[in-house]
């Protein structure tokens, strides 16, 4: 999978910034994933992320979490998003221990991700990297570094710019706290991997210039 990995912005404010999600191989061990599925969500959600989802339903900010759990199919990637790597090592930890037989894919700064894998013991830690080779092309035409950080954290392009620079405005105005402006960003991310408590920082910073 490789939507959570465009993610832009500086290692200070990406050490914060993790997503966690698993999904079925079709034809392998799709049928009857759901179910392993539903338990992964129920890990997420006793350790609070500050967002989940499930691409086949919607965010918790459309959907109520439990709506999204019984409407997990076979063919769902569910997430969930933490914004501490001790929060992510306890909820891999509780994985391993579920062993539900589905793949897990956790994306962030791979400096912590790695030794959190090596402390758990897994061999190898982990299997698989996959790296963004960032955007080409003719970037002049993109906004500004500030935009793309908050932008980038929806990896379908479901939170536009506009919306963005609306809510900076919001934000600098007084209509809108950070927080409340970084919910309503969250919204139209339907997978559920934007980080809203990222987002409310950058929020404040772009509104304070």
């Amino acid at each position: 999978m490789t939507h959570s990995l465009h993610r832009q912005g500086t290692p200070e404010n990406l050490q914060n910034d993790y997503v966690v999600f698993t999904m079925s191989a079709k034809g392998h061990n799709e049928a009857g994933s759901a179910a392993k599925m539903q338990e992964f969500l129920r890990i997420m959600r006793r350790h609070r992320p500050v967002n989940l989802g499930d691409m086949k339903t919607g965010n918790w900010f459309q959907v109520d979490p439990e709506k999204i759990e019984a409407g997990v199919q076979d063919t769902s990637v569910v997430h969930a998003v933490f914004t501490d790597m001790d929060t992510v090592a306890d909820v891999l930890g509780e994985l391993q221990k579920a062993d539900l037989g589905l793949s897990v894919v956790v994306s962030g700064l791979l400096g912590p991700i790695h030794e959190t894998c090596r402390n758990l013991g897994m061999k190898p830690a982990p299997h698989t990297v996959e790296h963004s080779l960032g955007v080409w092309g003719k970037t002049d035409l993109l906004p500004g570094e500030e935009i793309l950080q908050i932008s980038t954290m929806c990896g379908h392009g479901m939170v536009s710019f506009g919306l963005i620079e609306e809510a900076v405005a919001d934000v600098k105005a007084g209509r809108s706290a950070p927080e409340e402006a970084a919910r309503r960003l969250a919204e139209p991310c339907v997978c559920g991997i934007f980080n809203p408590t990222r987002a409310a920082v950058l929020l404040k910073i772009m509104a304070n210039r």
